[in-house]
């Protein structure tokens, strides 16, 4: 039996649903998926043995209509809802609470999914960076590589930050604009220098 119904609940159910009018037994297993929002669908497994029990007790009445059979209920079937309204009332109750319990599982999975996916992309992102390879390299990054090659980065950025902000403040005459160039070709003429004896 389904755990979001208590013994006896899912018969009375479906007595429930009859009573609104007949109904394949597809139509019944949707029905029961709709009033659950979509978080529990009954195997036809289960439905199905349950409404050939209420008919076996003369609560229902199958019709067979081409391929599918149609279930509708019979006077003795409204009879036993009619005298069970208080049962009626409970097992609406307690599906309400089914599906507010079954909505906290899901919201909960979810989260929890979602919490275990960032960690995963972190972890992902910094083993990523920690064995990239090099540009015009063949082999992966060490992790002291990775960190030396992140502190190049930010002292580059931080030399061009510092020579933008010095030429916005005070201004650069062209003699100065020559000499700043020559600086910097020089330091890339050392820096070429560097790597190409690596």
């Amino acid at each position: 039996m389904s755990p979001v119904f208590a013994h006896g609940q899912l018969r009375l159910y479906l007595l429930v649903l009859l009573d609104e009018g007949p109904r394949h037994g597809y139509e019944v297993i949707q029905e029961l998926e709709s009033r659950f929002n979509g978080l529990y669908s009954p195997s036809a497994g289960t439905v199905y043995p349950r409404l050939a029990k209420l008919e076996e007790e003369g609560l229902v009445q199958r019709t067979d209509d081409g391929r599918k059979a149609t279930y509708a209920i019979t006077d003795a079937g409204r009879a036993e809802v009619r005298a069970r309204q208080a049962d009626v009332q409970d097992l609406r109750d307690d599906l309400d609470q089914s599906v507010r319990q079954l909505a906290e599982q899901v919201r909960s999975r979810v989260q929890h999914q979602a919490a275990d996916l960032r960690t995963e992309l972190k972890n992902a992102a910094r083993e990523a960076r920690a064995t990239a390879t090099p540009v015009g390299g063949h082999e992966p990054w060490t992790r002291g590589e990775a960190a030396a090659y992140a502190d190049l980065e930010q002292a580059v950025n931080t030399f061009r930050s510092d020579v933008r902000r010095a030429w916005r403040r005070g201004g650069l005459t062209a003699d100065q604009t020559r000499e700043v160039v020559d600086i910097l070709t020089d330091a890339a003429a050392r820096i070429r220098a560097v790597v190409g004896n690596r």
